[in-house]
């Protein structure tokens, strides 16, 4: 029997999963799915992309991974960082999980940024809403046009977080991060395209 692919998830607070049990955390559902082993996490609540980045250089790696997923950019989003720079970032991150995949970028799945602005947590905030919420667009429309530049997978779970994402059974007590129960849902459209990479040649 051929050993477990080994499964890498780089990201922030969405991928660390913030506020639920680690088998709760929507990477630990999409690796128990998919009969893999724990996967290897480098996540922080509160990550930018330069964050990841310094973290994953204080890393050691063991490449190549089967599947690597790259879920970042609220935090540049929330502390007001400019696109551009998140563009050049993020193309750099996405680059590196691709090296860590061994170079085969049908490995590497990217998950969109969920939109935060539904949730309690930025109704109490003050903020434009409706400006959070474009943010976020522009936002993932550069990590996916990055995504296809580079020929990775991509998931889209913005939509699937705006609905119902205000709801106190989609959130977890802190108001703002998705709950187990929002993860699951989140794996409609993940599990698919991971089961795309890890089929992939």
């Amino acid at each position: 029997m051929s050993p477990d692919p080994l499964f890498l998830a780089l990201g922030d607070s969405y991928t660390i999963g913030e506020g639920v049990a680690d088998a709760e955390r929507w990477p630990n559902q999409l690796a128990a799915r998919l009969h893999l082993a724990a996967p290897e996490i480098v996540a922080r609540t509160g990550w930018t992309t330069d964050e990841l980045a310094a973290a994953m250089d204080a890393r050691a790696f063991a490449p190549p991974y089967a599947l690597v997923t790259l879920l970042i950019g609220v935090n540049n989003q929330y502390r007001g960082r400019d696109l551009a720079n998140y563009r050049a970032e993020f193309s750099q991150l996405l680059q590196r999980a691709i090296t860590l995949a061994g170079n085969m970028p049908q490995h590497v799945l990217v998950v969109s940024i969920p939109d935060w602005s539904v949730t309690a947590f930025a109704h109490a905030s003050g903020r434009d809403l409706a400006q959070t919420a474009r943010e976020i667009e522009a936002f993932n429309t550069a990590n996916a046009q990055i995504a296809a530049a580079l020929h990775t997978g991509y998931a889209d779970v913005t939509a699937i977080s705006r609905d119902r994402g205000g709801d106190a059974d989609m959130l977890v007590v802190d108001g703002l991060h998705p709950s187990a129960a929002m993860y699951v849902r989140w794996l409609t459209a993940i599990e698919p395209a991971a089961r795309a990479a890890l089929s992939s040649p």
